[in-house]
């Protein structure tokens, strides 16, 4: 497969100043339509085609152009005409799921790290569900106290695609989770915790 670079391409590979509000952006609308164009071809991960366009500038000499990086692909693709193609998904997906803390910012935090007082930290819990093209197809934010596990039952049903497989760590090693998740017809991928038993239902079938 020969690829070349137009001069198209390179001379407005950077994205042109529009003195609209907020921070410029680096990468132009063609340079992210490039990077997604090589991805679908090659059918390839976010990761792999960051490397593979930083390889092909480099090799065709033109070290001095930024390389899209694969954070930056999928949220750019969502207000461009190429993102269905480049990221449209049909069929079973694998659902890898796992929950983050966020601390809560405020007048409380500003005000004790100002005056030396006493404060108590809030945290709040988002629950991300991505799938096997590093995308997030489902979220669910909840209290710090929440279980992990009670997170699953609206996660799976925020997305039409049928999951294939679901994988998380011990905290989601919960009854509740595998029946939710089989009977959706899917595997599920999650060690037991240190003390886990095997339940009478698994036990009998």
């Amino acid at each position: 497969m020969t690829i070349r670079f137009s001069d198209e391409v390179t001379s407005n590979w950077i994205a042109r100043s529009t003195g609209a509000r907020g921070g410029p952006r680096l990468y132009s609308d063609l340079a992210i339509k490039t990077s997604l164009t090589l991805r679908t071809v090659f059918r390839i991960a976010l990761r792999q085609t960051e490397g593979l366009v930083g390889s092909l500038l480099s090799i065709l000499g033109f070290d001095h152009l930024p390389v899209p990086d694969h954070s930056t692909l999928p949220r750019r693709s969502q207000s461009l005409d190429v993102a269905p193609k480049a990221t449209q998904h049909r069929g079973s997906i694998h659902l890898i799921v796992d929950s983050t803390d966020l601390q809560i910012v405020g007048e409380g935090p500003w005000a004790a790290a100002k005056h030396g007082t006493q404060w108590t930290r809030d945290w709040r819990k988002l629950h991300i569900g991505v799938d096997g093209r590093d995308l997030i197809v489902a979220h669910r934010l909840t209290e710090s106290r929440a279980d992990d596990a009670s997170a699953v039952g609206e996660l799976p049903g925020r997305f039409s695609d049928q999951v294939e497989r679901f994988t998380a760590d011990g905290a989601y090693d919960k009854t509740a989770v595998h029946d939710l998740v089989t009977a959706r017809g899917a595997d599920v991928v999650v060690p037991p915790t240190k003390n886990a038993r095997q339940s009478r239902s698994s036990a009998a079938g």
